[in-house]
């Protein structure tokens, strides 16, 4: 196979994602499902993932960024596509403006001009109000459980989700785990990894590490912020650029409580219902996009409803998503879109990481694939 022929296509995790950790590939199911069908178009493909920490500033993850495709795309005049999720579709962006500064040579940066697409997930192009409150003393906590919470659920999986949450009901609940002890913090996080392999174990403190010492990024989406952001960051005229949205469920509807049927579910519920609440309070000076007549049928269509400022996904909020060409739309939280929810058929292939109440399914999820597909394979 020439390297003229084959297609790059990179992963760029967002906030509390990553690559591989602890045995577990974050984008395996987007993965899988994009390999199928670029291989069923015909289209010889290479699928990479890049190691993006958590929460650093967006300049440094997309620096990683730079030298993750120069080093593995070869020189080649292969197609490169770009697909980023929550804030990796920040990086995407930030990456790709033609006058950038990223401290990085121009031979690290050559590969730009063979970028066909660029597909953002759920990403905080307008920023998310969430942000604002994860720069608080109790948001700052609050972040550090979400992560531990993610990665311990989509690493270890079942049965032992039954486990982690008899851990979280041990240190009194999630008003007690937010309330600032950090000998409890350490407690928690201790009890939470005995669960995990050692080698896994090791990778998942390095992960809260990072967590902990920087959250440039953090500062940087509030929708203060990204007002400057968008203000100095352009498009490039040669790539084209799609969006992937969606908003989850309000707390308090009924069938979101007939869905809590576990102590771990009522947890996580009660987790969502706190990132949903912050996520839901739309800044009255720095608005979302204005969706066009187009976008607003489009959405309308996809989530039965019509989208206000204060729709989300549990992390961002769904006008704010909109950027470029919007390819899917529809009824999903912020991790569901990459296949982390609760699966419809057996034998279940799928995990959820939290109780929202989507109705996401597998055939909701092979339409978001199918569009981003088709996208990328635009002649």
């Amino acid at each position: 196979m020439s390297e003229e022929a084959l297609h790059h296509v990179y992963f760029v995790p967002g906030m509390f994602g990553f690559g591989h950790l602890a045995g577990y590939d974050y984008f395996k199911h987007v993965r899988a499902g994009l390999e199928r069908r670029f291989a069923a178009a015909g289209v010889p493909a290479r699928f990479e993932d890049v190691p993006a920490p958590p929460t650093s500033s967006l300049r440094y993850r997309s620096r990683i960024l730079a030298a993750t495709v120069a080093n593995s795309a070869g020189t080649g005049d292969g197609p490169i596509h770009l697909i980023g999720h929550s804030t990796g579709g920040l990086d995407v962006r930030l990456v790709l403006s033609p006058s950038v500064n990223l401290g990085v040579s121009k031979e690290q940066l050559a590969w730009r001009k063979r970028v066909v697409s660029a597909v953002t997930i759920n990403a905080p192009h307008y920023g998310s109000p969430l942000a604002t409150y994860f720069t608080t003393v109790s948001g700052t906590r609050f972040l550090y459980v979400l992560s531990l919470l993610t990665v311990v659920s989509l690493t270890v999986g079942e049965p032992s989700l039954a486990i982690f949450s008899r851990v979280m009901a041990g240190v009194g609940g999630i008003d007690s785990l937010f309330g600032g002890n950090m000998k409890l913090f350490s407690r928690v996080t201790d009890s939470v990894l005995r669960f995990v392999d050692r080698d896994g174990r090791g990778e998942i403190a390095d992960f809260l590490s990072k967590v902990r010492i920087d959250q440039g990024a953090i500062i940087q989406i509030m929708p203060e912020a990204m007002d400057l952001f968008n203000a100095a960051t352009e498009s490039d005229s040669g790539v084209r650029y799609g969006c992937v949205a969606s908003s989850a469920p309000a707390p308090g509807a009924l069938r979101f409580a007939k869905r809590i049927r576990s102590p771990y579910a009522a947890f996580t519920a009660a987790i969502y219902s706190t990132l949903y609440q912050f996520s839901s309070q739309e800044s009255e000076v720095y608005p979302y996009a204005r969706p066009t007549a187009r976008e607003a049928e489009f959405l309308r269509a996809g989530m039965d409803a019509d989208v206000t400022g204060a729709s989300n996904d549990g992390i961002v909020p769904t006008l704010s998503m909109l950027w470029g060409e919007l390819l899917w739309a529809g009824e999903a939280d912020h991790l569901d879109v990459l296949g982390h929810f609760q699966d419809d058929q057996k034998p279940a292939e799928h995990l959820d990481w939290v109780m929202s109440g989507s109705r996401f399914t597998r055939q909701r999820f092979g339409a978001v694939l199918d569009a981003i597909t088709d996208f990328a394979l635009r002649k």
